[in-house]
């Protein structure tokens, strides 16, 4: 391949943290660069950012999580830009109606809550108990990589993107006009964005590939890097060829 931009969608509360284990595992060619979506309280102002800032015109597009939805929101908006899309631990639909979705709203709350008073740091320990497959939670370094980096963003970040995913839309229309080559990825112990929440999204986008990343949460990309970088290296060789 020659050299491709790859546009990397961190997720929330995430930055290049998320990405940068993978780098040295990317093919030769692939150049990346990380959004930052600043202050931006929708999904759709987050991806117009993105649209704004990146350094090509057009490129290979990967979101982690909420950095899926941002990419598939990017896609909505600008799909001509977009050589092929990568979406790795993520989800499609908008928050639930009733019960389920003011159940969400609260925990999300509960836990701005905890960063207003106690600081994000606390926040993120408890937080990322449940985001890393549960043999690694004595992994001093990778939990410690993890809280850092949610810690580098501020409370006031946290409240806009909090807001951003209640309010997220349903992107099944996106997934269903895709025509970019497509890699779906998840974590096999994945219990955010679990493997059958991806099975259900490549229906919509049969001719995506679905690759599950074994022993690994939510975080895969930080936990199991060499293998996520693999399953991105076949996606990015889908193009060249």
């Amino acid at each position: 391949m020659g050299v491709q931009t790859l546009v990397l969608l961190p997720g929330l509360m995430c930055d290049a943290g998320v990405w940068e284990p993978l780098y040295s595992h990317l093919p030769a060619g692939a150049t990346p660069w990380v959004a930052d979506y600043g202050m931006a309280n929708s999904l759709s102002a987050m991806a117009a950012r993105v649209l704004q800032q990146a350094p090509a015109d057009r490129f290979a597009l990967a979101g982690h999580s909420m950095g899926g939805r941002v990419a598939m929101e990017l896609l909505r908006q600008a799909p001509q830009r977009v050589t092929q899309v990568a979406l790795l631990d993520t989800g499609y639909l908008p928050c639930a109606t009733g019960e389920a979705g003011s159940q969400e709203a609260a925990k999300r709350q509960a836990l701005l809550e905890v960063a207003r008073t106690q600081g994000v740091r606390a926040m993120a320990q408890t937080w990322v108990q449940g985001m890393v497959h549960p043999d690694r939670l004595q992994d001093a370094a990778l939990m410690e990589a993890v809280v850092a980096m949610f810690a580098r963003k501020s409370t006031e970040v946290f409240a806009a993107q909090i807001e951003a995913l209640l309010a997220r839309p349903d992107a099944s229309d996106v997934l269903r006009a895709l025509t970019v080559p497509t890699l779906l990825q998840c974590g096999a112990q994945d219990s955010w964005s679990p493997p059958a929440q991806h099975a259900e999204m490549q229906v919509l986008a049969p001719r995506a590939v679905l690759d599950v990343i074994s022993q690994a949460g939510h975080m895969a990309p930080m936990e199991r890097p060499h293998a996520v970088a693999a399953s991105l290296a076949r996606w990015l060789a889908d193009m060249a060829a």
